[in-house]
């Protein structure tokens, strides 16, 4: 891949955090050489030309290196899927590891000097891509079919016994997103998945208060969160993967609505730089 604007991209190797044996959460890892000199040159002025530069096309890239051509998701499975993803929800997730919420060292550092305007601009261009899907797992990693129906159960209908909504009450009866910020869950790895939930239970993944995901995270069995993760990364994305436009309407017998603090940011969403 061409370097952008003198910055030297990282080596896809480089990009891989590691997951802990008793928990499927990122953890900071000790980068190779190459990985900490990259770094230094992103700590340095050497992106500042590439942040001012017009063409969006030269400055994605250093996101790109890690996230895959158009934002289709890395190959090792921990870097997510960014192309057609709600601009809100994207947008929101840079604010998080620039500001804290979410912790993964490398992408910190590469945002912390950027505003907001410039971050949704990054968010618009990923939003607007219409990449194509990989296919789902095979053999949804060897789970058997009981932990299956309890993954399928999850998504679909919840728990209402245990106070657990279920995912398609948020992420829409398709569970290909809402607009104008609450992602898919199809089309992603296992292991992604995974990660993200633990991240969640740990604490190194959050949101605004209300933090609705954090709660129902922590209230998942780890035989939940594998059920889970199983049965979402061996579902077809269907061909139609637009985000929904809004949600129907909360059924009764469900269990309780959760209240997110992400639905106070709608009406803030910066203007572009563009």
């Amino acid at each position: 891949m061409p370097e952008a604007a003198g910055v030297r991209t990282p080596a896809a190797s480089n990009c891989r955090p590691r997951v802990g044996s008793t928990s499927s959460v990122f953890v900071r890892r000790a980068w190779p050489a190459t990985a900490r000199a990259w770094l230094a040159v992103i700590l340095g002025l050497a992106l500042v030309p590439v942040f001012a530069a017009s063409d969006i096309e030269r400055r994605v890239r250093v996101c790109t290196v890690c996230h895959g051509d158009e934002g289709r998701a890395g190959s090792d499975g921990f870097y997510p899927r960014l192309a057609g993803k709600p601009a809100a929800y994207l947008h929101e997730q840079l604010l998080h590891f620039r500001d804290a919420r979410r912790h993964y060292a490398l992408m910190s550092r590469l945002i912390e000097p950027l505003s907001d305007a410039h971050l949704f601009e990054f968010a618009q261009y990923f939003s607007a891509r219409r990449a194509p899907y990989p296919a789902p797992s095979v053999g949804a990693g060897g789970m058997d079919a009981q932990a299956l129906r309890r993954g399928e159960q999850l998504a679909l209908r919840g728990d209402p016994d245990r106070g657990l909504p279920a995912c398609a009450g948020c992420h829409a009866p398709r569970l290909t997103g809402v607009l104008p910020d609450v992602p898919g869950l199809l089309g992603l790895p296992r292991d992604y998945i995974s990660a993200q939930l633990g991240a969640w239970q740990a604490g190194t993944r959050r949101a605004r208060v209300p933090d609705c995901m954090a709660d129902i995270a922590r209230a998942l069995t780890p035989t939940d969160v594998s059920a889970l993760s199983a049965w979402l990364s061996a579902q077809r994305v269907p061909r139609d993967d637009a985000p929904a436009r809004s949600l129907p309407a909360w059924a009764s017998g469900q269990a309780p609505q959760p209240s997110c603090g992400a639905k106070a940011l709608q009406a803030t969403r910066p203007q572009s730089t563009r």
